[in-house]
């Protein structure tokens, strides 16, 4: 058996379409597009590229980018003063700081500072909260691109078994509490997890967001297994660069149902998910009803 490959271009582009839609209809009704503020301190090539192509999509998708680019000895004070304004601006319907910080920085009092409403990264802690309750905020990008790839494979996710690896605040502790909300009985592993193997072979879903090479082999899934890889690690291979994910995928990709790529699954959701908080923000913050976007 060969798995279903997982096309994440495609189902973001599918949401881009709802996405743009919603923007026209807000801009129409609003009188101004929804706004997406990024910053970035320092000059990180790979981070000015993600800068850039967040606000690239947002402009594609009727939206407006403000992207402010401080540099690398910029003091706390001076950050914190940017995001006052940025969530006193009603122009900006999204906050976010672009994350790894510099290391004079304190990131937790920068992203406690965003308002809770404009966090469209989901990592308030209040956001954090709603989700645990099952009340509405907004959440991380990348779970909630996972859930919505794992929704438009497997439809109804309820009585499923489940196993997140990783306990990010990122990424794995949001998966699991999306996973709960779906009715999933929900396996949270990390590094101390022991018997790992066997606890990955029990699930009918597997989320691999350890960050970590091929850590998870091909002979620890379950067959028919749903797999997906949010880790991204360039390993040398026959002396050639390349870019794999936290799943042995050749093996894997025999004994699972379906499966995550990488590159071109996790990541295109990620950045449109993105968008949807933003969509998703301004409709809140303007009082009117959310769109029903993934």
């Amino acid at each position: 058996m060969t798995a279903q490959i997982i096309d994440g271009k495609s189902c973001a582009a599918g949401l881009g379409d709802r996405i743009a839609e919603s923007a026209a209809d807000f801009r129409r009704d609003a009188g101004r597009a929804p706004g997406l503020a990024v910053v970035l301190v320092g000059t990180d090539p790979a981070s000015e590229i993600y800068v850039r192509s967040k606000g690239r999509m947002a402009r594609q998708l009727g939206m407006e980018s403000f992207e402010h680019v401080l540099s690398a000895d910029t003091t706390q004070e001076a950050l914190l003063d940017l995001i006052a304004q940025l969530n006193a601006d009603d122009t900006v319907d999204g906050i976010l700081v672009q994350l790894p910080l510099p290391g004079h920085l304190d990131s937790l009092s920068v992203v406690e500072a965003i308002s809770p409403a404009k966090d469209v990264d989901g990592l308030h802690p209040l956001n954090a909260g709603y989700l645990a309750s099952g009340l509405p905020g907004l959440v991380s990008c990348t779970p909630l691109g996972c859930l919505m790839l794992l929704k438009e494979t497997l439809g109804d996710l309820s009585g499923l078994d489940a196993i997140v690896v990783g306990r990010s605040i990122l990424v794995g502790k949001p998966m699991a509490q999306l996973l709960l909300a779906e009715n999933c009985t929900v396996t949270l592993a990390h590094s101390r997890t022991r018997d790992l193997p066997q606890k990955v072979g029990a699930a009918d879903i597997v989320v691999a967001a350890v960050g970590s090479a091929e850590m998870i082999k091909g002979s620890w899934i379950n067959p028919g297994a749903t797999v997906i890889d949010v880790g991204t690690s360039r390993v040398i291979r026959d002396g050639k660069k390349e870019l794999v994910g936290d799943v042995e995928f050749a093996t894997a990709s025999i004994a699972a149902r379906a499966i995550t790529p990488v590159p071109g699954g996790v990541g295109p959701m990620t950045i449109m998910c993105l968008m949807h908080n933003t969509v998703l923000a301004a409709y809140r913050r303007a009082g009117r009803p959310a769109p029903q976007l993934g």
